[in-house]
Order: structure tokens, then sequence, then C-alpha cells
């Protein structure tokens, strides 16, 4: 049987399929609930220095090809979150995503993740609906660059890199983060939804982000890209909710991905139902682990247009 076993970075996993930040992530439990029925790996909700309330209802709305969401990244601020995770028992099987408004912010948040013995962080530069902080700061290359160094000088995390692909160059971008260990690829894209009926906005922010399956050439876009310039590390995200869409991102060259949306549609089975597809499909392709196809559609040049 073919091997799915990964690396990120020097996270070694025994499966590449992770449950991405946002989604059956808001207490430790949920956390640990997702690990033990099969993901290889978990990343947080968002965790801001203090806590935030979020946005009021409506937050989350579905359309016929996923989600819109403005949620206002509420959270219970980075104290609250360190004492609730003091006892978790698979703190290395997690990585938790972190927010702020400028480099300090971010600096302080690194630190006590680490102090709380986690040694893994998904930096949020790319949440599109909340003013100073996600996407307007992740399009400053300039301020990813020194978030970056900071945390890398600083402390001794792992640091993933959580694009926005509501940009106009995610390559320049990328390689204005490149000191990080590993990039995510993507997140949400800037989107409104319309009720006709009651002529209200379907997110009582107005403006959201679109995820879900219709997402999903865009990230596939943007891992090739990113791939392509800088052949690091990418975990893969955007519109995954089967085991094709995976093998779609990891020959394009992820190397592990994360679910969210998808779990509309699946439930807790979906880690169970990637990871038997992948090795199925290593197998019957002969291939003998997955990091056989990890970017062979990059590396040997093989795109050919129609």
């Amino acid at each position: 049987m073919a091997s799915i076993s990964t690396r990120i970075g020097t996270f070694s996993i025994e499966n590449p399929v992770l449950l991405a930040s946002g989604i059956l992530d808001e207490t430790s439990g949920s956390i640990l609930r997702s690990l033990r029925e099969g993901a290889g790996a978990a990343v947080t909700k968002s965790i801001g220095v203090t806590e935030r309330k979020g946005y009021s209802t409506p937050v989350i709305s579905e359309i016929k090809t996923g989600l819109l969401n403005a949620v206002g990244l509420s959270n219970p601020g980075i104290e609250n979150f360190v004492e609730e995770y003091k006892n978790f028992p698979e703190k290395r099987k997690v990585v938790v995503s972190i927010f702020g408004g400028n480099v300090e912010e971010f600096s302080i948040l690194a630190r006590r993740v680490e102090q709380a013995g986690f040694d893994k962080v998904e930096l949020n530069l790319s949440c599109p609906h909340v003013k100073g902080v996600g996407s307007e700061v992740g399009q400053d290359p300039e301020l990813v660059e020194e978030i970056i160094a900071e945390i890398k000088g600083h402390t001794s995390l792992q640091v993933w890199a959580k694009l926005s692909p509501n940009v106009t160059d995610l390559v320049a971008l990328a390689k204005a983060a490149q000191k990080a260990d590993a990039y995510v690829l993507i997140n949400t894209l800037r989107a409104i939804g319309v009720e006709i009926y009651s002529r209200k906005f379907s997110l009582s922010n107005v403006v959201g982000g679109y995820s879900g399956p219709g997402i999903k050439p865009v990230a596939l876009r943007a891992v090739y890209d990113v791939y392509k310039e800088t052949q690091k590390d990418i975990v893969g995200v955007g519109g995954i909710t089967t085991w094709e869409d995976a093998v779609e991102f990891f020959l394009l060259g992820a190397r592990a991905i994360e679910v969210g949306t998808a779990f509309i549609y699946e439930d807790y089975p979906i880690y169970s139902k990637i990871n038997k597809g992948l090795s199925d499909y290593l197998d019957s392709e002969g291939f003998s682990r997955l990091d056989d196809i990890v970017g062979v559609m990059v590396k040997d040049g093989a795109f050919k247009g129609h």
C-alpha cells in the first residue's frame, strides 16, 4: 500500500489532510475530534492579542457553489486560548492561526504560542473582510517580510504564511514571505451576496469571504504559480471536497491540503474518504508514496494547452 505520509518544513505527518482554520475549530474539543477522526493535523481559529466579538448575524450565507462568510475574526484572545489548551494532548498536531495589525502584535502572539507548548503558527495575512488586519496587512510585502523575520528571529516556531488571492501579484507577495517555512494557498475571495426579495445583503458586513468548490480553480492557479517560482513547501486550500480535488493540488506542488467548507457536504468522514482515495490512486497509478506526485506537472513541464 502506498504511503500518504508527508512533510511540511520539518513537520512530518501520517497523512496530508488538515482541518482548515475557521471551520469546526472553535474549541479544543472539536480540534481533538478532527484529529481522532483522521485529520493529519488541525489549524485553529485565528487568535488575536485580545478577545474579539466579531460581527453581528448574519455572518454566513450558503450559496450554490460554497459559502459566503464574514464572521469578523471573533476569538477568545490569546490568554483565554492558552488556558483552554493547557492540557491538550496533541499539541504537536496543532497549527495555531494568529492575526495582528502590526509586527508587535504578531510577535507577542508568536512568543505566547511557543511558551504554551506549540511549535507551529499559521499567519493569517489574508482575511478579506476585517479592517486593519488580515489581507490589509498581507498585501504589504515589506510588512509581511518584517513580520516573518521577527518571528523567525525570536522564536523557534515553524511559520506558515497564509496568503491572500485578493492581490495583483501573488508571486511577489510569496517571495516577500520566503523566510516562512511554508505557504498556505489560498484564503477566501472577497465577495458579496444579495437577497433580492428583502433587498438586503446576505452578510451583515456586506463584504465577506467566498469559499467552497467554486474557488478551486483560483486556488490551483495560485499553487501552480507560486510553486513554479519558489519550489517551497505549500499547503493547498480552497474548494477541496474529494480525493480527486486533493490530487490536483499535489500534482501542482502542494505537499498537504486543508479542508473547510467541505464539512457542509461530508462532515468528519471526509478525512478518511480523502486519505483512502489518495492511497488507492497512488497504488493504481504505480506510485509508492505521496511525494512521488508532488509538483510533477510543474517539474516535468507537463502542462499542455488546448
